[in-house]
C-alpha cells in the first residue's frame, strides 16, 4: 500500500483519508482483497474478500489494482538495502524482511536505538515498518505482526508469544480452524497440550506447514537458519583526485578503462551506465547512459559518455569520480572476422547508442508485436534501447502489406445481404466489387475495448482494375450496439 501511494501521488491526486482504499487481484470468483489502507482497515475491512460483497457494504470503497511482483521487487531491493544494519538479510514472504541482527546491535547503540534508527529511516522513504526483536526468526516474525516494538529476551520467549493467535504460525487456513474447534486459540494454550496427541495428528504435514514444528522454531527447541542470497556483483570503476578540478572528460578514459577490465574477467557486458562526480561542497551530480547491446569496449563508452557532460554542473570542483555499470549482461569473449569483416550487428548497436545519447532514449523506436486480434493493434512502438522488435506472430490469414491508420470510411452504394459491399466509394472514387472472399469475424476485446463496442466482419474485395481492398462492416443489424452497420477500408493488398 506504501508503493502504491508514493506512485499514485506522483502522477494524480490521491483520495482522502477518509475514504476506504484497497488493493485487488484476480481470485477463483473475481477480485479480491490484496491489501487495504488504514480507513479501510478502521471499518473491519479485513484482506481476501471478495471486492463485490465489501462494496455493498460500503459504497464510497476506492478499488486500484495491485501490483504484487512489482511488491515483490521492492522488497528484494529493500532487503539488500537494509544490509547497512546487519549482512544477513532476507524477503519474508510478501510483507517482510527478516534481519539477523547477532552481534551487530551495539553498533548502534543496543537494540532499541537500532529500532529507533530502523523506524526513521523507513519512515524517510515513505514506508510504514512494524518492528520487533526475538532470539529466534520465528518468535521475530510474529511480534512484529501482532505485537510490533516488542524486544524480547530468550527467557520471555514463551511468555511474549503465548497470548498471539494460532494463525501467527502463518499456517494453513484449514489447520486454524481445526485448532480453534479444539479450543486452541492461542498460542499459549497450544505449548500447554501433551505433544504427543498433537504430533499424531499433525505428523503428515510438511514441516513449513506443522503448527508444532513451526511453535518448536519460534521457541528455539528447533535450528531456523536464516538463508541470505550472497551480495549483488557491483561493477564500479573509481577515481580520487590530488585536488578538484572542473571537467571530467580528461578522467574518462581511464574510469572506462577500470570499468571494462571488470567486465572482460567476468565476461560480462553493460548495458546501462551511471557517472556520478562527487564536489567539493558535498554535493553530486550523475548522468546515465543506455545501450542497445552489451559492450564493455572502452573507446564506445567513452563517446557516449562525453555526449552527457554538457550542462553538467561541477560547482566549485569535484574531487571523486565514479563509473557503475548498472545493469550487466553476459558477454562471453570472441574472435573478430579473420578476413576483416565488420559485425553489422554490432554497428547497428553502436549507431542506436549515439542517437540515443545525443536526441534522447525516448526518440528512438522500433516496432513490436503486440499480441491481439485488432489490426491497427497488432504493431506496437518500444524504445530502442528498452528492447529489441519481437518476432511477428503466427498469421493463419493473408494480411495486406498496407494498413490505414485509422481505418477510412467508405460509402456504401449497393450493399449484398450478409455479404460486402456490390459499390463502395472511397476517397471519391467509386469502384464496382468484382470478388470476394469472406467473412472474417473480429470479436471485441472485452478486456481492452469499451462497453458497446461493435464487432467487425472483414472482406477481401476485389474491383474492376484488378486492386483488391480489405474491407470490414462494424456491427451487425439488430446487435442493440448502435443504429445502421457502417463500412470501412482497412488494407491495400499488393
Amino acid at each position: 500500500m506504501d508503493r502504491w501511494g508514493r506512485i499514485t501521488a506522483q502522477q494524480r491526486s490521491m483520495p482522502g483519508d477518509d475514504v476506504p482504499v484497497v488493493l485487488v487481484t484476480q481470485g477463483a470468483h473475481g477480485p479480491v482483497i490484496h491489501a487495504l489502507s488504514d480507513a479501510a482497515r478502521r471499518r473491519d475491512i479485513l484482506p481476501g474478500a471478495r471486492v463485490v460483497d465489501v462494496q455493498a457494504i460500503h459504497p464510497d470503497l476506492h478499488v486500484e489494482q495491485a501490483d504484487p511482483q512489482g511488491d515483490i521487487a521492492l522488497l528484494d531491493r529493500v532487503a539488500l538495502w537494509a544490509r547497512r544494519w546487519c549482512p544477513w538479510t532476507v524477503r519474508d514472504g510478501m510483507d517482510g524482511i527478516v534481519m539477523d541482527v547477532t552481534g551487530a546491535a551495539h553498533l548502534f547503540g543496543g537494540e532499541a536505538r537500532m529500532l529507533r534508527d530502523i523506524a526513521t529511516r523507513f519512515a524517510m522513504q515513505g514506508l510504514q515498518a512494524r518492528l520487533a526483536v526475538a532470539p529466534t526468526r520465528g518468535a521475530a516474525q510474529m511480534l512484529a505482526r501482532y505485537s510490533a516494538g516488542v524486544i524480547c529476551g530468550p527467557e520471555d520467549v514463551a511468555l511474549a508469544i503465548a497470548p498471539l493467535p494460532v494463525a501467527a504460525l502463518r499456517i494453513k487456513e484449514d489447520t486454524v480452524r481445526l485448532l480453534q474447534r479444539l479450543g486452541l486459540k492461542t498460542l499459549g494454550a497450544l505449548m500447554e497440550v501433551p505433544r504427543v496427541a498433537l504430533m499424531r495428528r499433525f505428523d503428515r504435514m510438511a514441516a513449513e506447514v506443522n503448527p508444532m514444528v513451526l511453535l518448536d522454531r519460534a521457541l528455539g527447541r528447533m535450528g531456523d537458519p536464516l538463508n541470505a542470497p550472497e551480495d549483488l556483483p557491483r561493477w564500479l570503476a573509481r577515481l580520487r583526485l590530488p585536488e578538484p578540478v572542473i571537467d571530467p572528460a580528461p578522467h574518462l578514459d581511464a574510469l572506462a578503462g577500470d570499468l571494462c577490465g571488470q567486465l572482460a574477467q567476468a565476461e560480462q557486458g553493460a548495458r546501462r551506465l551511471r557517472l556520478t562526480i562527487y564536489r567539493v561542497d558535498g554535493e553530486w551530480r550523475s548522468r546515465d547512459v543506455a545501450l542497445a547491446a552489451s559492450s564493455r569496449e572502452a573507446a564506445h563508452l567513452v563517446r557516449l559518455m562525453r555526449g552527457k557532460l554538457e550542462g553538467i554542473d561541477p560547482g566549485f570542483g569535484f574531487d571523486l569520480l565514479t563509473l557503475e555499470a548498472l545493469r550487466v549482461e553476459p558477454l562471453a569473449l570472441h574472435q573478430d572476422h579473420l578476413d576483416g569483416r565488420r559485425d553489422a550487428s554490432a554497428d547497428v548497436a553502436a549507431l542506436l547508442d549515439r542517437l540515443s545519447a545525443k536526441l534522447g532514449p525516448d526518440k528512438i523506436s522500433w516496432s513490436t508485436w503486440v499480441e491481439s486480434h485488432v489490426p491497427e493493434r497488432i504493431e506496437g512502438r518500444v524504445a530502442a534501447l528498452g528492447g529489441g522488435a519481437t518476432e511477428a506472430p503466427e498469421v493463419l490469414r493473408e494480411r495486406p502489406l498496407r494498413l490505414l491508420e485509422p481505418p477510412e470510411e467508405v460509402a456504401v452504394l449497393y450493399a449484398v445481404p450478409e455479404g460486402p459491399p456490390a459499390r463502395f466509394r472511397w476517397r471519391r472514387v467509386a469502384y464496382l466489387t468484382v470478388r470476394h472472399e469472406g467473412p472474417e469475424r473480429i470479436a471485441p476485446e472485452w478486456w481492452r475495448d469499451r462497453p458497446g463496442t461493435r464487432l467487425r466482419d472483414y472482406y477481401k474485395v476485389e474491383v474492376g482494375d484488378g486492386r483488391r481492398f480489405w474491407l470490414f462492416r462494424e456491427g451487425i443489424l439488430g446487435d442493440g450496439r448502435g443504429g445502421d452497420p457502417r463500412w470501412f477500408v482497412q488494407g491495400i493488398f499488393a
